[in-house]
């Protein structure tokens, strides 16, 4: 019996599909991290967060579609503005680990609030994608995983060129650099501080509404945040990227392993990559190396 690659070739059209919302989920944290570096753990629940501001928005207030979402985006936004300027702001100063553990609270706070507001129990969101089949030549893909595909690849293209040519992409640019140079130059630190809890949460907040839309939602959703954290590892933490390689490699290698392992390894081929990437390339496949002197 030969090798059936009609149905490799569905395997690896899932993989990359759910691959680009693990390099969405992971570009929040490379935003993060690149201006502040401060590693946000909270960026799962951020996303969680996003998914419930939808289903609250759509099926709670019954408010339409595509208004439900834009909303959804924009309170993102403004649950990021908050947690920098109320939270993170005023760690400025602590060690690493501290923010580190603050962002943990964070995360079990929103979650608390998600229970208390919706309950634990799982749900699902409003369909707005259809269920029609899809064919890409012989090979089926779910419409939905095919959607969010698109529609994660297209919000990762606008996030690298507004990075690369908008004025305040530029500003977090420099900020990443060098933040003395930055500061010296006459930017506004603070506020590319704020820019880049926005943006993240923006885009952890349509990778909620993309998640969601394919497994349903629940509190737990934000255990996505972890996978992308080995995301984020993988490609580089500095590395916009990277967060787009090692989401491909990591979705693509959780698929390959699901169907011809077994779902049960799945994680564990994703923490063996993990690790050979940290002992062969300890800041990732295009992260920057720090020179430290000692």
């Amino acid at each position: 019996m030969g090798f059936d690659w009609l149905f490799f070739a569905e395997v690896t059209l899932a993989g990359l599909g759910s691959g680009a919302l693990l390099a969405l989920t992971a570009l929040a944290y490379v935003l993060i991290y690149k201006a502040t570096k401060v590693v946000n753990l909270a960026i799962g629940e951020m996303l969680m967060m996003g998914a419930y501001l939808f289903f609250g928005l759509a099926a709670g207030y019954s408010l339409p579609i595509w208004v439900s979402i834009l909303l959804a985006l924009i309170g993102g936004g403004i649950l990021g503005a908050v947690i920098e300027r109320a939270v993170i702001r005023r760690m400025l100063g602590e060690s690493a680990i501290s923010i580190f553990m603050v962002t943990i609270g964070l995360g079990s706070i929103m979650v608390g609030i998600v229970e208390i507001i919706w309950t634990p129990n799982p749900a699902r969101l409003p369909d707005f994608m259809g269920t029609a089949p899809l064919f890409i030549g012989d090979a089926y893909v779910s419409r939905k995983i095919a959607i969010s595909f698109a529609v994660a690849s297209l919000l990762i293209v606008g996030f690298v060129l507004a990075f690369r040519y908008w004025r305040g992409g530029i500003a977090l640019r420099a900020t990443a650099t060098d933040q003395g140079a930055a500061f010296s130059c006459g930017i506004n630190v603070p506020a590319v501080f704020s820019i880049s809890w926005i943006l993240a949460s923006v885009a952890a907040a349509g990778a909620g509404i993309l998640i969601g839309s394919v497994g349903g939602i629940s509190p737990t959703m934000g255990v996505f945040g972890l996978s992308a954290l080995v995301v984020v590892i993988v490609g580089g933490l500095d590395s916009i990227i990277g967060a787009l390689i090692g989401g491909l490699i990591v979705g693509l290698l959780e698929a390959y392993a699901g169907t011809y392992i077994g779902g049960e390894y799945k994680l564990v081929t994703t923490f063996v990559l993990l690790l050979l990437i940290l002992m062969l390339r300890p800041y990732g496949l295009l992260g920057t190396g720090e020179i430290e002197r000692l």
